[in-house]
């Protein structure tokens, strides 16, 4: 059985990540215009575009457009929920660059094996984080 080791969240961000966390909740999911309906479209966010659209012009219970006021404090944007900002690293020579204490090492999904094993050797004697350690 592999243990997993238990990331802890940075103290000063806390707060913050909680407040996210609470706006996030809050935050309507925001679905493509008629995506239900068709098996070919995504149901991936697309900007309504049409003439007649009831979703571009607002009406009531249509779903809701991405706005400003659904994003996430500026200083914990684009941070995991650790509160770490996540490098993608492809080879052992670009741990070099990070810095252990604000970020966290996300191995490429296009390294192979032995040049993940060297990844991992490399950032446990530097003591960095990986996020997608055990994939």
């Amino acid at each position: 059985m592999i243990k997993k080791k238990t990331k802890k969240v940075k103290k000063e961000f806390k707060p913050i990540l909680k407040v996210r966390k609470k706006v996030k909740k809050k935050k309507p999911d925001f679905k493509r215009q008629e995506g239900y309906r068709l098996k070919k479209l995504k149901k991936a966010w697309r900007r309504p575009r049409g003439r007649h659209s009831k979703l571009r012009k607002q009406e009531k219970a249509r779903g809701r457009l991405p706005r400003v006021g659904y994003g996430s404090p500026k200083s914990v944007r684009g941070l995991t929920r650790y509160g770490y900002k996540e490098v993608r690293v492809s080879n052992p020579n670009d741990l070099e660059r990070l810095n252990p204490e604000k970020e966290i090492a996300l191995i490429s999904s296009s390294v192979g094996k032995k040049k993940r094993t060297e990844i991992m050797k490399k950032a446990e004697e530097k003591k960095i984080k990986i996020v997608n350690q055990g994939i």
